[in-house]
């Protein structure tokens, strides 16, 4: 096992040499500060970002040039540990978890996911900078060596800069204590542009063979963007769509979108109850009027990372399947008011 002063002190040491003298180091104990020596310079945000795909574009080909390239997305439909795709790092599972000399996906990776945990008001709105699924952008590759981390750092650093971030505005901040969870240990820092966090870069081990280490760097494609301009959230995330319906009502049809469009049917249990728990949540009137046009939208967004297997006519037929189940009376859809002789025969034709 690792000693945790002896990784530490070693990577402490990979970044200092790696960054050099143009950053500097800040301890306060374990706590870790890395800025620019130059310090903070004024920000003048661009009035616009560039589409998304064009953003992804430039990610890639800027990691390409230091020499990561980019792998396919992970199946959406998880089913180890958890049900659906959390992040990119799953793809390091058979790895750094197993013991076995293989991932299921490595380099630069734009990653779809889901999640449920984003930070929210007293209210229980998602706020500003959260979704429950995003695009996480991601590096996941095994290592051999610490300072093979430390590089990371500064490919990150080169492809940020392609993107316009100036390293004046970036830093890097975390606490240099290693954590365990069951079998795998890691140091995490932390990195932000002015004084949004963006993501984090970990480096992770085996707990019990250290020999099997690994790099996971994730942002969000999202929450990227929004660092560039400063501009506003909704407008950012939801387009011309924005103020059309509440953020919780365009969140839960993007996210749904994402799940039925990778082919997870609404159901009871396992993956597919993630549509249900989204759908059920809104109000009966919120989406009277259809969903086609929310549904096209993230249908188009979600492409950017890969195309849905399943097309957006068929997925708005799901989902508004789904939502008018989901608005049935608990003993099913009521008959209309017949005269007392035609209930003792089959009715012929029920409510839709």
């Amino acid at each position: 096992m690792i000693a945790d002063g002896a990784i530490t002190q070693e990577l402490l040491a990979a970044l200092r040499r790696v960054l050099g003298s143009r950053w500097e180091f800040s301890l306060d104990g374990a706590y870790l500060e890395i800025r620019h020596s130059r310090g903070v310079a004024p920000y003048s945000a661009p009035r616009r970002n560039p589409a998304w795909r064009d953003l992804v574009l430039g990610m890639e080909m800027a990691f390409a040039e230091r020499g990561v390239r980019r792998d396919n997305c992970l199946p959406l439909r998880w089913g180890r540990d958890t049900e659906l795709a959390i992040s990119a790092v799953q793809a390091l599972d058979p790895f750094i978890k197993d013991g076995r000399p293989v991932t299921h996906r490595r380099g630069f990776l734009v990653q779809p996911v889901v999640r449920f945990t984003g930070e929210r008001d007293a209210a229980g709105s998602l706020l500003d900078g959260y979704l429950t699924s995003f695009v996480n952008v991601s590096r996941v590759e095994p290592i051999c060596r610490v300072e093979e981390y430390a590089t990371a750092v500064d490919d990150w650093l080169f492809v940020l800069s392609r993107l316009g971030f100036h390293a004046r505005h970036l830093s890097f901040f975390g606490h240099l204590k290693v954590w365990r969870r069951r079998e795998v240990a890691g140091v995490t820092l932390m990195f932000r542009h002015r004084d949004l966090v963006l993501g984090d870069i970990v480096l992770l081990w085996n707990a019990a063979d250290p020999r099997r280490m690994a790099v996971d760097l994730g942002s969000g494609l999202e929450r990227l963007a929004w660092a560039r301009t400063l501009g506003d959230w909704n407008n950012l995330v939801f387009g011309d769509l924005a103020g059309s319906a509440p953020r919780s009502v365009l969140d839960a049809l993007r996210t749904a979108t994402l799940l039925v469009g990778s082919g997870i049917a609404p159901a009871a249990r396992g993956a597919g109850s993630a549509v249900r728990r989204l759908l059920g949540a809104l109000e009966p009137d919120a989406t009277r009027l259809g969903v086609s046009s929310a549904v096209r939208s993230a249908h188009d967004f979600w492409a950017v990372a890969a195309p849905l297997p399943v097309p957006w006519h068929a997925t708005v037929v799901s989902l508004e399947r789904e939502l008018a189940r989901s608005r049935e009376p608990a003993d099913g859809p009521a008959l209309l008011a017949q005269p007392k002789a035609l209930h003792s025969r089959r009715p012929r034709w029920t409510c839709p």
